[in-house]
């Protein structure tokens, strides 16, 4: 007798299902393996150990460091149990017949094993390191800056819906509306990994809220992303070659405003950057973010000569970061959000406004994996 519709239907289906789970699972058994879950968990052990001694927490860069390195081991070794306790699931899914639950599990294992793939494929020195990301307004006036503040509130989602920390070191606001530009000290294990993508010209075309008119706009903004340098990697700053400045920082004013210069402005003499910190309270604080900011980014500076020499010898030309555009946000005619690097696009222009950024990094990682 000739098998009905829904009967062969039903043997297609459970045969793309079964190519699934296979597919996940020949992807998950190299992730374990190359994760080795024991020595990390080991590893863990060792330095709840050494946290228990008396004198561990004397050497604060040690303790920083050892930190670190423990909230990094604790989220990879949660990531690859939450992946196990997963698949587990899916497998009981499978044999109790949840047809109707699967497909919303395999896309979410699915999920799981792209951001672990991209982690181990994450192998640079810095990828794992903390990032500082800065938002500029490019040339526009007030639109710019309000473009400018729109990305900062766009990024600030991203890191929380991460669960990394984050802080706001400086801001410069705009005469009229959003802000002149921005720095953010981001938290969080890999965090310089997955943000470097990023870094480039964000383009937005919209309906100008400024204008009585409503005239279509286009606005530019430049966003840095560098990692923060810890001091085994070398780079020197010596005290001769720095000017330091001390001024009120910024504030909204009434009770709250500052009768004390604890904001630090930094110039390196040699190279002649210039950074800000204002968003502690005390100067001996800002006066330390101040020379992370400042020791990142000497790293890009010696990293983009680096960059510039290897294109010489190419016979390339080196494009200056402001005239790289990565992405293209369009509000008016239409809605799109396009990367120009990937591909990727969505109409989504909100979510993607309100930090809904994993499509986008996901696809700029993957290029390299």
């Amino acid at each position: 007798m000739e098998q009905s519709r829904s009967t062969r239907y039903n043997i297609a289906m459970t045969k793309v299902i079964d190519d699934q789970l296979e597919k996940i699972k020949k992807r998950i058994a190299p992730l374990f393996e190359k994760a080795d879950l024991a020595s990390k968990k080991k590893k863990v052990d060792q330095i709840r150990s050494e946290m228990e001694q008396s004198d561990f927490w004397q050497d604060k860069p040690a303790v920083r460091k050892k930190t670190q390195e423990l909230s990094r081991l604790e989220s990879e070794i949660k990531s690859l149990e939450n992946l196990s306790k997963n698949w587990e699931e899916l497998e009981t899914m499978v044999e109790l017949g949840m047809e109707e639950d699967l497909a919303a599990a395999i896309k979410k294992i699915e999920k799981e094993l792209d951001k672990l793939e991209v982690e181990a494929f994450l192998s640079n020195p810095h990828d794992k390191a903390e990032a500082i990301l800065s938002v500029h307004a490019g040339q526009g006036g007030t639109e710019a800056m309000d473009w400018a503040q729109m990305l900062l509130r766009m990024y600030l989602h991203y890191c929380e819906s991460q669960d990394w920390p984050v802080e706001i070191v400086d801001q410069t606001a705009g005469e009229e509306a959003g802000i002149k530009e921005a720095t953010l000290l981001v938290g969080g294990p890999f965090a310089y990994g997955y943000l470097k993508g990023e870094a480039g010209t964000h383009r937005l075309v919209r309906q100008s809220p400024f204008n009585a008119d409503h005239l279509r706009q286009t606005s530019f903004a430049l966003v840095e992303v560098l990692p923060k340098i810890e001091e085994e990697h070398g780079i020197e700053v010596k005290e001769d070659d720095l000017e330091w400045q001390f001024f009120r920082a910024s504030t909204q004013g009434g009770q709250n405003v500052q009768k004390v210069s604890t904001a630090v402005r930094l110039r390196h003499q040699p190279s002649n950057i210039v950074v800000t910190s204002q968003s502690q309270r005390y100067q001996v604080q800002n006066r330390k973010i101040a020379l992370e900011l400042l020791k990142a980014k000497l790293w890009a500076l010696a990293e983009n000569r680096a960059k510039e020499e290897k294109e010489k010898l190419k016979d390339g030309r080196t494009k200056a970061a402001w005239g790289t555009q990565i992405r293209s946000y369009v509000l008016h005619p239409y809605k799109m959000v396009k990367d120009l690097r990937t591909e990727v696009e969505t109409s989504e222009v909100e979510k993607v406004l309100d930090g809904d950024l994993d499509e986008f990094i996901m696809a700029e990682l993957k290029i390299g994996v």
